[in-house]
């Protein structure tokens, strides 16, 4: 079994790939050595890593030899092309896009969640989408205890989720109307600023987004595919940290009493629910936080079984480089850093 381990994380000047690597080395992963991989235009510059600088290299096929395990976020297209070529030099892949999460072969992973998951990898594993993550986080112990059959979920996300070029959007958005400014749409459809838009990634045939879809079939590869979910992704204008409203309907009756209990005990879960006090889970609060946030926990007064849930994280910490380290270390805890197919990804 390896103690220590050379790692790559690819993307490593975005938003996530930073965050990746400051994660890396906030939670001492056992790194033999530490490589960061991006395009050819970031190549020779500089990223933190600990209290220490490396020099960005040139993404390529032949980045991974000696590499044990390669973490992408780099985009969908950049790990379809490159995650193949990792894998067949027998390192193990986590990757942050939507690119392999619905491909059987490749296991969709929330340590708290499925981490049995990942005996069954072929060198490719995936990250699931950020607002799949903290919901699952949340509802997995309920699940265990009383069997859910339904979840009703909006999600209000953070313009973080797009990237640096939402951040600056939002930004420049109140920037440019404090000054009696116009404002400018790009990454969005409409102004963000000041606005809410039911409407994340594209709009499918049957009018859900993708974004939205990726929530039911995510949820039904990890944790139940007999679980009815239905979603509505509404992007806000908070920089940091998803939040969302959860309806659950249970087999088994569960009280809000009962479910604070349990969620109070389950791993990677923080409640925050005394409303007479004012607390409850904030995006401002969860923002650079490991844990997902629950609260809000009630009765739902209109249906027997079922419970209503405030559900609050860092996206981009706990909804994608956190999870994607958690991943690692399980895969180093259950020595599971092999890849018997090596090429089986590779376009024959």
């Amino acid at each position: 079994m390896k103690e220590s381990l050379n790692v790559a994380v690819c993307g490593a000047t975005g938003a996530v790939g930073r965050e990746m690597l400051k994660t890396l080395a906030q939670r001492n992963f056992p790194c033999a050595s530490i490589t960061a991989l991006a395009s050819a235009r970031s190549a020779g510059t500089k990223v933190p890593f600990g209290d220490q600088e490396i020099t960005v290299k040139e993404l390529t096929k032949d980045s991974f030899k000696g590499i044990d395990v390669a973490i992408f976020s780099a985009g969908g297209s950049v790990s379809k092309e490159f995650a193949p070529y990792a894998a067949a030099s027998g390192c193990v892949v986590v990757d942050n896009s939507s690119a392999w999460r619905m491909d059987d072969r490749c296991p969709l992973v929330v340590p708290e969640v499925n981490a049995d998951d990942l005996e069954k990898h072929n060198g490719i594993i995936a990250n699931p989408n950020c607002s799949t993550i903290q919901m699952l986080v949340a509802l997995k112990p309920l699940h265990d205890v009383a069997t859910i059959k339904r979840i009703v979920v909006t999600t209000m996300q953070a313009v973080s989720g797009t990237g640096k070029k939402g951040l600056d959007e939002l930004e420049t958005q109140v920037r440019r109307l404090f000054n009696m400014q116009e404002i400018e749409t790009k990454a969005y459809p409409h102004q963000i600023a000041f606005n809410c838009l039911p409407h994340i990634d594209v709009f499918q045939e049957n009018d859900y987004t993708k974004e939205e879809m990726k929530m039911v079939n995510e949820t039904h590869k990890m944790l139940d595919p007999n679980i009815r979910v239905t979603a509505t992704c509404v992007r806000v204008p908070v920089f940091f940290g998803h939040s969302e409203s959860i309806n659950i309907e249970t087999e088994k009756k569960l009280t809000a009493a009962e479910a604070r209990v349990i969620l109070t005990q389950a791993p990677g879960v923080r409640v925050v629910d005394n409303p007479r006090a004012n607390m409850y889970p904030l995006a401002i609060d969860a923002a650079g936080c490991d844990e997902t946030f629950v609260g809000r926990i009630r009765e739902d007064e209109s249906c027997e079984n079922a419970l209503n849930l405030w559900v609050v994280a860092d996206n981009v910490r706990k909804g994608a480089a956190l999870n994607a380290v958690q991943i690692a270390e399980e895969l180093l805890r259950r020595d599971l850093y092999h890849v018997a197919q090596p090429d089986m990804f590779l376009a024959k």
